[in-house]
């Protein structure tokens, strides 16, 4: 084969996974640093009335959902390559917003600078327990998805979806609201130190509303899985 011979035309539905899922880890990472509360029509144990998450938990679900139909059609090692290459992307998305911050404006007073960067500059304890939890909880997503396909045969798509992302966001939201608002202030004194009260309640919070996306996402699994083998060629016929 000749060393210019030109690649395959890509997949419509492998492109639009990889840019659902890198549109919503951009997002994730630009609206983490506001907080949400939702009010509840009874109080729960720990919460309250009220549920506390960050700004980022919808955008972040949809990357569970997108990588858990990415794996299903093409395989683990391909969802791992895109997972590992979208944490790769958080670095250019900081250096790019960065690059941004300090640059100087052409007029103050449209934009105001420290302003720009409240909204936009994630701190120290933010970026690297977002970073943290990602990493850890994305590939656990791919791998225990993969492998409860493989105990399945294929079969019960519901059940690796819904058991895969119950545990990676479970990861998820202890690995990164343990490090963001107890560890990582603790050791280098950047960020607020939560009491157990407030971390347990945003823990169970965050993880309830979370368990409740994953009840949703399920359907939509199904519906994007099937949508994808009409355009594109069958999982079986890619290697994983």
């Amino acid at each position: 084969m000749s060393a210019h011979a030109r690649l395959p035309p890509p997949r419509v539905g492998q492109v639009a996974l990889i840019a659902l899922f890198i549109t919503s880890l951009v997002t994730a990472q630009l609206t983490a640093t506001k907080v949400l509360a939702f009010g509840l029509p009874i109080s729960l144990p720990v919460t309250g009335a009220a549920v506390v998450v960050p700004g980022a938990f919808l955008a972040y679900g949809l990357t569970f959902l997108a990588s858990d139909c990415y794996t299903e059609l093409y395989g683990r090692r391909s969802a791992a390559i895109m997972v590992n290459i979208g944490f790769a992307m958080n670095f250019v998305l900081l250096a790019l917003v960065w690059a941004a911050i300090v640059a100087p404006a052409a007029d103050p007073e449209s934009v105001d600078p420290e302003a720009f960067r409240d909204v936009l500059g994630a701190s120290t304890n933010i970026v690297i327990a977002s970073l943290t939890a990602y990493l850890i909880s994305q590939n656990w997503d791919v791998y225990f998805f993969d492998y409860i396909r493989e105990r399945t045969e294929g079969a019960h798509l519901w059940f690796r979806n819904i058991a895969s992302t119950a545990t990676s966001q479970a990861i998820d939201t202890l690995v990164f609201i343990v490090l963001a608002f107890y560890l990582i202030p603790q050791l280098i004194g950047i960020g607020p130190i939560l009491d157990g009260e407030t971390l347990a309640a945003l823990l169970v919070g965050h993880y309830f509303l979370k368990l409740v996306i994953v009840g949703l996402d399920t359907p939509l699994v199904y519906l994007i899985v099937h949508a994808v083998r009409r355009w594109d060629q069958p999982s079986s016929s890619l290697p994983g």
